[in-house]
This record gives structure tokens, sequence and C-alpha cells, in this order.
């Protein structure tokens, strides 16, 4: 009876280890690991693509807006130098008339002085015939012009008064209408040249326009791909994370079958238990058993103790002034008589001489009342200096449509920032093209 025992309690405990070891459950839930693992490495990735995308969108809006911003800044530079052209082009018109109106008061004093020219004529005949002063009579056939003749005739002492009287209001009369016309004519070529100026920087700021244009264009196309590539790339991860989801569910369904099982084979095993205890005591009841009772009663609790185990799982310097305007370069527009308010400051719209005064005030130099700053102002503002001695800092000066037409601050190496009709502000080479046969050497230290 006793080896009959032992061989129940053997062959159910047998079976139970074998129903807790099986290794179906291991085995599928360590599929389903692996296959969770590989979807987060490859969601780590998307993820991480998404991300970069996300960046290089930020990035190509950050720079679509910046280019909006120079577009605005280009649009009103064309329409405000557009106008500065239109009203250069009405004070030519203006000035032509001046001229035209000169020309013909010239062509009324050129007959006065004839007229007046064969009175002195008449005048040196009948001293001539009368013994007169022949330095008077050598004056008037020296003279190589009338002209000459006026300021030769002024020089001679023995002149009657009434003649001298003549004389003086001729010469005065001729000054005053050359100084007049020398005046409106040399306004008359400043204004052309700065009408030419303002018709090359119309087309410039067209030109930059255009391209500018294009270049927000394609950034708007890259936006736009990359836009579809992080759609795709969130699709993908959605998907991924489905997926996971998933398996996450699989194995947890599969862990709680696998803890179901292991729950249940615990308690079959403990009614086997209970079940061969309780056949042990009724052998223990047999009187020819009863010597071997306390010891198969003891082996069976032992047996069970030992293969039911539950499972477990595992200050602002003035030296700065050469790099003070670096912020606006990309950012600016050049406008003829722009950057005189704080509306054009704020939005970077200058000419060269405003530039100029915008850089030394923010190192703390004041360079004159900003309505009235020029670039003849500022050529006077400080000390002259050689060009070979120029040095960062310095102001250098070019001629562009007039004489120190155009102005900028050196940075050294040949270079200097200022604001350009061509680029707004930006740093130029003075050293070699344009600006080299623009420089006129004049030099001014703050």
């Amino acid at each position: 009876m006793k080896k009959k025992m032992l061989l129940l309690n053997t062959t159910v405990l047998l079976g139970l280890g074998g129903v807790l070891s099986t290794p179906a459950y291991a085995s599928t839930i360590q599929d389903m690991e692996s296959q969770k693992s590989q979807i987060q490495n490859q969601r780590q990735d998307v993820q991480s693509n998404i991300k970069a995308a996300s960046d290089e969108l930020t990035r190509l809006q950050a720079e679509q807006d910046q280019m909006k911003a120079q577009l605005e800044r280009l649009t009103i530079a064309e329409e405000e130098n557009n106008k500065k052209a239109q009203k250069t082009e009405a004070d030519i018109k203006e000035t032509s008339k001046q001229v035209e109106q000169l020309e013909k008061e010239i062509k009324l004093l050129q007959e006065k002085l004839e007229k007046r020219n064969d009175i002195l004529k008449d005048r040196a005949r009948s001293l001539q015939e009368s013994g007169g002063n022949v330095e008077y009579l050598q004056v008037l056939l020296g003279s190589s012009s009338f002209s000459d003749f006026v300021d030769r005739a002024l020089a001679v002492s023995t002149i009657v008064d009434a003649d001298r009287g003549i004389l003086k209001e001729t010469k005065n009369m001729q000054d005053e209408l050359k100084t007049k016309q020398a005046d409106v004519k040399s306004k008359l070529a400043s204004l052309e040249n700065m009408k030419a100026e303002l018709d090359e920087m119309t087309v410039q700021l067209a030109a930059q326009k255009k391209q500018k244009d294009a270049l927000a264009k394609e950034l708007k196309d890259k936006e736009a791909k990359n836009e579809e590539l992080k759609a795709s790339l969130q699709s993908k991860d959605s998907s991924l994370a489905n997926e996971q989801s998933t398996l996450e569910q699989n194995i947890k369904d599969q862990k709680a079958a696998e803890e179901a099982a292991r729950k249940a084979a615990e308690q079959a095993a403990k009614e086997a238990a209970k079940k061969a205890a309780e056949q042990a005591q009724k052998a223990a009841a047999a009187p020819a058993e009863k010597a071997d009772s306390p010891s198969a009663k003891a082996e069976a609790p032992k047996a069970s103790s030992n293969d039911v185990a539950p499972t477990s799982a595992p200050a602002p310097k003035a030296s700065n002034v050469v790099t003070v305007g670096n912020r606006w370069i990309g950012n600016s527009a050049y406008v003829f008589g722009g950057g005189r308010s704080q509306s054009d400051i704020s939005r970077g719209l200058f000419d060269c001489s405003s530039f100029v005064h915008w850089a030394y005030s923010q190192v703390g130099v004041n360079l004159g009342p900003l309505g009235s700053v020029s670039t003849e102002t500022l050529k006077h503002a400080g000390t002259q200096v050689s060009s070979s001695q120029m040095q960062p800092g310095d102001l250098v000066f070019f001629d562009t449509y007039k004489k120190d037409g155009h102005v900028g601050i050196y940075v050294g190496g040949g270079k200097f920032i200022g604001a350009q009709s061509s680029t707004g502000v930006a740093i130029a080479n003075m050293s070699s093209g344009y600006w080299k046969q623009k420089f006129n050497g004049r030099v001014v230290r703050i």
C-alpha cells in the first residue's frame, strides 16, 4: 500500500510539473516581446525623423517670415525711391526751364552788349580822331573778345567817367549771369545724376524683389514637401503605435492566461495533495500499515512543498561701431532720404548717411540732428586723415551721383559697411571694383 501511495504521489507531481513548466506561453510571449522591441526601435527612428522634419519646418517658416519682412522692406523702398525719382524728374524739368530762361536772358544781354560795343567803338574812334589817349585805343585793339575788352578797359585809368559807368554795369551784368548760369547748370547736372542713380536703384530693387520672390516660392515648396514628409512619418508612427498597442494587449492577455493556468495548476496540485493526504490517512487507519503511516504521511507534504513553487518574472564701446550694424545685413533696404524717423529705423529703411548716424548713436556718439544729417554734414563731423592712415571706425567717402555722394564706415581689410542702394546695409569691398573706382580718398575720423 505504501508503494502504491508513493507511486500515486509521484505521478500527480510529475503531471503537475509538466503543466507548470510547459514552454507554450513563454515562447509566444517571448516572440511578441521581440516584435514589440523591434516596433519600439522603428518608432524611435520614425519619431527622430519627425522631430528633424519639425525642426526643419520651424527653420523654413522662420526663413519664410524673414524673407517676407525683407520683401515688404524692398516694396516700401521701391515706392519711396519711385516718389523721389518722380520729384527729381519734376525738379529737372523746372531747372531746365530756368536754364532756358537764363539762356534767353543771356541772349538779350549779348544783344545789349553788342550795342554797347558799338557805342564804345564810336567813342574810341572819336578819341582817335581827336588825338585821344593811345592807351585806350590799345586796349580796344589788343583785346581778344568783347569780354576781354571790358576787363582790359576797366583797368585803364584814363577812361572817362561815362565810359567807366557803362563798363562797370556791363561787367556786373556779365558776372551775375555767368554765376546764375553756372549754378543752375550745376544743379541740373546734380539732379540728372541723382535721377540716373535713382533709376538704377529702382532697377536693382526690382531685381532683388524678383530674386527674393523666387526664393520665397522655393522655400514655400520646400515647406510643403517637408509638411508632406512629416505627415507621412506621423502616419507611419501612428500605424506602428497601433501595432505596438495590439502587441502589448496580446502580451497582457497572454500573461493573464498564463497566470490563470498557473493558478489553476496550483489549485489542482493542492487538491491532488489533499486527496493524496486523505488517502494516506485512510491507509494509516488500517492495522497493517500503522507503523508506516507517519513516514508516509510525512513524505507526501514534503514532496508537495518541494515541487509546487510559485513562478516569478524578471555696455557699448566706440570700437563696436564697425559691427553694430551687422544686425541689419539682409534685413534692410536702401531708401533715398530714409532712416530719419524711428518708424524707418525700426523697419530697417536707411540711406548711407542716416545709417552712419544710427551706427554711431548706438555706441554713444552723436553726429548731429538726425533730420538734417547728410554726407556734407558728416564730412565735417570729425578730423580728416590720410587714406594711408585709415583705421576701423573711420568714415570713408565716395563720389557717386555727386562728389562725396556716398559714405560708409571702414571695417578694415579694405572693406566698409554702409547702406548701399543695391543691397541695403551690407559690407562692401573698396579695394577693388566699383567702390575702388568711386573712393575719393576722403577719410574722416570721429
